[in-house]
């Protein structure tokens, strides 16, 4: 019988600010997922802010009080999944962040000078920690040991952003999914401004099921829906809608307002209206180009 658990914590949705400096909103609840064996531990992913941090941190310290954390792996390089590292890192001095050269890279990019100020300080000022910490690039062969149970990181491609992940612990049937997969809350699909991009998320998540997962924890989620399978139809069906009713709508308002139509019980509106407005600037632009 195996050893390993898996206990998934919920960071609380939080107000993010607009350019202005008025709330913009709510931002979605973000997962931490903890697998641990009788001794190790390692954790899927961090919130944003250094309160959520904290938060999580105490969680951890009451899941596991006899227990060493060992790694701290991030599926992606949104910094909505990886901005609590250095927190953890203080307070857990002889864990390691590891990630994909591919996340590292994205990790930079939003981290960086001429990107960060403008996003994500704008919508948390004064709430990130730092100074960053990036993580570092795994092996070449996605292997993570935890002791001598083998997890297998999963590199899908194209989720809600490039270069994403899926953390695979087969003795568990569990797939820690980042944003590839999504629970109750809209979907990012931001990035996703093309036909091409949507499909290929939708092939990303073909891949998740083709493990053939038991349980699932997606990246975004709301506290006590469950780590169901389940999670995997709805994410790609409700790409599938968003593309029906893409190919309906007359403007990104009212994409906007189907999509709020057919899923009233998801969380997180803002994210949604960034898909449907980029949508409709990329349609806008492949209308201009078939003009000339």
């Amino acid at each position: 019988m195996s050893s390993l658990k898996v206990d998934v914590y919920i960071a609380p949705p939080i107000p993010w600010k607009k350019p202005n400096g008025t709330t913009g909103g709510l931002w979605s609840p973000i997962s931490s997922t903890l697998i641990h064996s009788s001794s190790s531990a390692i954790l899927v992913d961090t919130p944003i802010t250094t309160s959520q941090t904290t938060a999580l941190i105490s969680w951890i310290k009451a899941t596991i009080p006899n227990k060493k954390l060992t790694k701290i792996y991030i599926t992606h390089g949104h910094g909505d999944h990886f901005f609590g590292i250095p927190l953890l890192l203080k307070e857990f001095p002889e864990a390691e962040a590891i990630a994909t050269k591919g996340t590292v890279e994205h990790i930079k990019q939003q981290v960086s000078p001429s990107f960060y100020p403008q996003g994500w300080e704008s919508r948390f000022p004064g709430e990130i920690p730092q100074p960053f910490v990036l993580a570092k690039p795994l092996p070449s062969n996605g292997l993570i040991n935890l002791d001598n149970y083998t997890l297998h990181v999963i590199e899908v491609g194209q989720a809600d952003t490039h270069s994403s992940t899926v953390l695979w612990v087969p003795t568990l049937k569990l797939a820690v999914c980042g944003d590839v997969v999504y629970g109750s809350c809209h979907q990012m699909l931001g990035e996703c401004d093309t036909r091409a991009k949507r499909e290929a998320w939708i092939e990303s998540i073909r891949k998740v099921g083709a493990l053939g997962p038991e349980l699932v924890v997606p990246g975004h989620m709301v506290e006590g829906e469950g780590i169901g399978s389940g999670h995997i139809a709805e994410t790609r069906i409700y790409i599938e809608r968003f593309e029906e009713e893409l190919g309906k709508a007359g403007n990104a308002r009212e994409l906007a307002g189907k999509m709020i139509e057919a899923y009233p019980e998801r969380f997180n509106e803002g994210a949604l209206i960034v898909g449907c407005v980029n949508a409709f600037k990329t349609l806008k632009k492949d209308k201009a180009g078939s003009r000339l």
